[in-house]
Formats: C-alpha cells, structure tokens, sequence
C-alpha cells in the first residue's frame, strides 16, 4: 500500500498527520506536487515534483495509484478518477470519496462554477481548523488500519 499525496494544496498539518502515520505503519508516502516543499528525510517519504500545468501533478498520480493504495486529495475530478480505479481517496477534512457520493460531488464543484463564471460570489470552503485536522485524523487512521491490515 501507497500514500499518494496531491499536496501543492494539501495542509502542512494535514502532511504532518500523514508522515507520523508512515513511520508508524512503514508506509511509502508520496507527495505529488508542481512546486518545490520541505519534506521529512526519510527513505519513506518522496516528493515528486512534476511540471507546472493544470492537472500534471493530478495525473501523475492517476497513472500511478493502483487498487489498495490510499491518494489524499481536495480534487473532486482527481478523486473520482481513482475511485474509479478501486483506489481509496479521501479530503483533507477526512470525507471519504465514494462511487456512491463522487457523482453528487461533481455535479455541486459544477454547478458552483457555473455560478462563478456568470459572475455570482459563491464564497469559497471555511477556513481550515483544528476539528478539521481532528476528523482528518480520525478518518484517516480508520482507513488506513482497514488497509494494512
């Protein structure tokens, strides 16, 4: 099992979570990014830093996830792409994506950019805070006990 990390927007408390976990559990994390970032030195965690466009960093990681791995992400198309693959993915707030769900999901990110191209204020996610982090954390050690077991 992988950790695959779609990090260029992923909380550094969020990462933090994570490379706790992969020491715990000896599991490869890698962070997938289009930009340079500090990350921990250790033979377990990787940082890929791909080239800049829309979604490179995006389908790195769908090329690359395969059925049991676990890919944290924000992305809703990304996320539906691996769930689509039989890949376990989850949001930085702790939601867990799922063929049932990921088609709802989609169809709100739509509808709320139709929106905002005809020039409707949607406001944007709230700021990220510590019962994030908390749910995160609790989600994430569920799925991740579920997968190495």
């Amino acid at each position: 099992m992988k950790i695959w990390v779609d990090a260029d927007a992923c909380p550094k408390v969020i990462k933090e979570v994570i490379f706790k976990a992969a020491h715990r559990l000896q599991v490869n994390v890698y962070l997938v990014a289009n930009s340079y970032m500090n990350i921990p030195s250790s033979p377990l965690v990787s940082l890929i830093q791909v080239e800049q466009g829309a979604d490179v960093a995006d389908q790195y990681i769908v090329d690359n996830a395969v059925s049991g791995d676990l890919v944290i992400t924000a992305d809703i198309p990304l996320a539906s792409l691996v769930v689509g693959k039989d890949v376990v993915a989850i949001n930085p707030r702790g939601e867990l994506y799922t063929e049932e769900s990921i088609g709802e999901r989609l169809s709100v990110r739509d509808f709320m950019q139709d929106l905002r191209d005809s020039g409707v204020d949607t406001g944007g996610p709230a700021p990220f805070g510590p019962k994030d982090k908390e749910r995160f954390t609790n989600s994430f050690n569920q799925i991740i006990t579920r997968l190495t077991r």
